[in-house]
């Protein structure tokens, strides 16, 4: 009876209804339909009311459609498989324009083109008026974005998470040559790729006070934020799956004082609606102010409070208890800025959810894995002790309860090592208590590791000397990569053209593939065309100076770029002096046989930073001086393209003939920059530092332009007592151009301007300008050496494309998904 009963009542149960949807073709034709359609029920526009930017809306809706059966094949395979996943906890991601990338990883660009023009569209303007999405700033954001786009191109499951930005960083100005802030008002119109996800609020908790309660500690009191859940798909090379990027906005648990508001007092009434949703505002908010650093640990936890509440949720739909938890979920830190997620784990899996704390502790130790991206102790994030027990008291009781469990350990094995326990405790006790937010996390993450082979060794050396000595095991190496798919096929279209031609199109998905360039180097019909891409995109960039700066610039000349985030250590300031020596000796000799030149800089400035905002200034008034000095013609230009962002990135870094990588040896982590310029066939001017070497190892150091002292040099010179003066003193070039900053030629109207630059060159140079100029202005001489022989510098710039193959995002996605998250491909 039981049987026939189940068999009769499954006979009668009700079917679940069919899910029958079109799926849209990928023809012009079909695209066409698509995008009028869009433009009709998405936007809501006619033919005759459209503007620009509804037609731009209609086409990224037409193609978000064209990515949308993948993108929930690859979330439900993830699902059904109960696959491993990792997820990618980063405070930025410096996507820049999307539409293009999923054109051709649909591969639809030529398809989607011909439907706009068949519809009156310019194809090409709608392109231009894409926002770069406002979630980056630097080389962080951007390693980010290229490892999501890895990621989905080879199927490994997981997704990122990061804050949804109203502004952005800021939206760089130039005013009298200053950087002026502004907001980014990258979502004024909205955002078209993106699917707000309200069912995955999670609320995050602030402030309040402890209660104990036998063992258990409860957080009461709490000041609470709704954070909102806003997903994008990242669809990876030829749609083989779609990754996803989650961003948290945050909200406000209530609406306005309506009290406030109908007494009149409108300011009282959104008070607090503003301030809880000024944790997601702006990236980076200045934190040279108290209330700057409060809103900056705010966001910091913010976001890893909402995104493992999110990954917690995601592993209970298939698990009843957490004894597979390590097995089923990797977390990652990028850098130290989600370094709260460890304390945050600890507290959802003892307070929330009764595991035991020697339980929970074991499973944060095989879950998190962290990189490091700096070597530079100031660099290193620390927060007030007072700050965290005053917004996050049960976190800061966690840090101290694991800091005085590892310590306990740590006297265990090195009794009497007092020096030791103070070193590497969790606490810097010196001054004001501060907790290390790095020591943290290489405290929690079974796996830490560098970006360079340079950089993880003086990582192990150096800042985390004593940890590599308690866990050797834990260090590793996995340095850096770019997507090819952005940043040559998308970027370079005449490069990539010619490179289709002759290897074939698969080097985008295997970019060893470029090897088989390098016999083509000495074949003269190939390296003309190359020499004609890099022409072409010279041209481009030219008349993109001409019209963004108002500077005419010559395309024949040597386009020598320095194009990153303007600090000291990456020593822009180096760069400008041979500028100004440059100048002079033109001046000089005005009939010798110059290399035309047009130095390209860009880059932003963090608010707070005085001396690199006032760098940006010193190379804004040196150009305007030399490029209206009748005398030095088109011999020398000096341009600085405001706003630096991706698709900027995307004009400049193909027409570049010398990509400028001349940070202090030490100090460049690794740098993806020059990953980029090399791949589009620049050549590198660099000090021996970062993925500089790697690159080096790659292409042959005979075809970079090496200079300056290695690390172990600045180690020894910095320990003899450097001595700035005695350079100055000495090398009349290097005098003149202080010299001539100094008294004020290029600020005649206020001739102290640059007053605090030229003193802390004399009195301090930190980074080693004045001992590394000398060989930098004589390599600069063998650069111009090469450029007067055209057919040898193609030669060099071929072999630098060709030798790029080993740094792939895809390469690097391997290595982690094998070596540190051990998470397989799903397919």
């Amino acid at each position: 009876m039981p049987t026939s009963a189940t068999a009769s009542a499954s006979v009668h149960a009700p079917q679940a209804p069919a899910f029958e949807f079109d799926r849209p073709g990928n023809s012009a034709e079909a695209l066409r339909k698509s995008i009028a359609n869009r433009l009709l029920y998405a936007v809501g526009k006619d033919l005759r009311a459209a503007t620009k930017r509804d037609w731009l809306f209609a086409l990224l809706h037409a193609v978000r459609d064209r990515m949308m059966d993948r993108w929930r094949d690859t979330l439900t395979a993830a699902q059904d498989q109960d696959a491993k996943r990792v997820y990618y906890l980063s405070m930025e991601y410096l996507t820049g324009r999307a539409l293009t990338n999923a054109l051709l990883a649909v591969d639809i660009l030529d398809d989607a083109r011909a439907a706009c023009t068949q519809l009156g569209a310019d194809f090409d303007a709608l392109i231009d008026l894409e926002h770069d999405a406002g979630l980056g700033n630097g080389g962080l954001g951007r390693l980010a974005a290229c490892f999501l786009d890895a990621m989905a191109a080879l199927g490994i499951p997981g997704m990122g998470y990061g804050i949804r930005y109203d502004y952005g960083m800021f939206a760089q100005r130039l005013q009298d040559g200053r950087q002026v802030e502004e907001p980014d008002q990258w979502l004024a119109y909205g955002n078209p790729w993106e699917f707000m996800r309200p069912e995955f609020s999670h609320t995050v908790r602030f402030g309040g006070r402890l209660v104990q309660e036998g063992v258990n500690v409860r957080w009461v009191d709490t000041e609470d934020v709704t954070a909102m859940a806003y997903d994008t798909g990242v669809p990876g090379h030829d749609l083989h799956s779609v990754a996803t990027l989650r961003l948290w906005s945050a909200r406000a648990t209530g609406g306005i004082n309506l009290d406030a508001f109908n007494r009149g007092d409108y300011m009282r009434a959104v008070e607090a609606k503003n301030l809880s949703e000024n944790v997601s505002r702006v990236l980076y908010p200045d934190d040279s102010t108290d209330h700057g650093k409060e809103l900056r640990l705010r966001q910091e936890y913010f976001f890893v409070s909402a995104s493992l509440q999110d990954i917690l949720r995601r592993y209970l739909k298939n698990h009843g208890d957490f004894t597979a938890l390590p097995d089923k979920v990797a977390i990652h830190l990028n850098d130290t800025h989600p370094a709260l997620a460890v304390p945050e784990l600890m507290r959802l899996l003892v307070d929330v959810h009764d595991v035991s704390w020697d339980e929970a502790w074991d499973y944060c130790q095989r879950i998190f894995s962290y990189t490091n991206h700096t070597l530079m102790h100031e660099a290193l994030e620390t927060w007030p002790v007072d700050l965290v027990g005053r917004l996050l008291p049960r976190h800061l009781r966690i840090i101290y309860d694991l800091n005085a469990q590892f310590l306990a350990r740590v006297h265990e094995q090195h009794p009497g090592d007092h020096d030791l326990l103070r070193r590497v405790s969790l606490i810097d006790e010196r001054g004001q208590r501060r907790v290390r937010m790095a020591y943290l996390s290489v405290l929690a993450s079974h796996k830490i590791n560098g970006v360079s082979a340079l950089h993880s060794q003086l990582m192990v050396d150096t800042i985390f000397a004593d940890f590599a000595r308690l866990f050797p095991e834990r260090f590793c190496n996995v340095t850096n990569g770019i997507t090819p798919r952005r940043w040559l096929s998308q970027a370079n279209r005449p490069l990539s053209d010619l490179i289709d031609d002759r290897i074939g199109r698969t080097w985008r998905s295997d970019l060893s593939e470029l090897t088989q360039l390098r016999p083509l180097a000495t074949e003269p019909e190939f390296a003309n065309a190359f020499r004609l891409a890099k022409v072409q995109n010279k041209r481009r960039l030219a008349e993109r100076i001409a019209r963004d700066c108002g500077v005419v610039v010559d395309p024949d000349s040597l386009f020598d770029v320095q194009v990153k985030r303007i600090h000291e250590y990456k020593r822009q300031l180096l760069n400008l002096l041979h500028v100004v020596t440059r100048y002079q000796q033109i001046l000089a000799h005005p009939h010798a046989n110059w290399v035309p030149r047009t130095v390209i800089f860009a880059g932003k400035a963090a608010s707070a930073y005085y001396m690199a905002k006032l760098v940006i200034r010193l190379i804004n008034d040196v150009a305007r001086v030399v490029n209206n000095d009748p005398r030095i013609g088109n011999r020398l230009k000096v341009v600085f393209m405001p706003n630096y962002r991706v698709s900027l990135a995307e004009v400049i870094i193909p027409a570049a003939d010398l990509s400028e990588q001349i940070s202090t040896a030490g100090t460049e982590a690794s740098g993806t920059g020059n990953m980029k310029f090399a791949l589009n066939g620049a050549l590198t001017i660099g000090t021996w530092d970062g993925a500089n070497i790697e690159m080096a190892e790659a292409v042959d150091p005979e075809h970079m332009f090496i200079f300056g002292l290695k690390t172990e040099q600045v180690a020894d010179l910095r320990a003899s007592g450097y001595n700035p003066r005695r350079y100055y003193d000495h090398n009349y070039d290097l005098k003149s151009a202080i010299d001539r900053i100094a008294e004020g030629l290029f600020c005649p109207e206020e001739p102290n301007r640059y007053h605090d630059i030229t003193r802390t060159l004399l009195e301090q140079d930190h980074y080693l300008l004045l001992a590394d100029y000398a060989d930098y202005v004589a390599t600069q001489h063998q650069v111009d050496d090469l450029y007067r022989r055209p057919s040898e510098w193609t030669r060099w710039a071929i072999l630098n494309t060709a030798g790029m193959g080993h740094f792939s995002a895809d390469r690097t996605i391997t290595e982690y998904a094998r070596r540190i998250w051990q998470v397989q491909a799903v397919v």
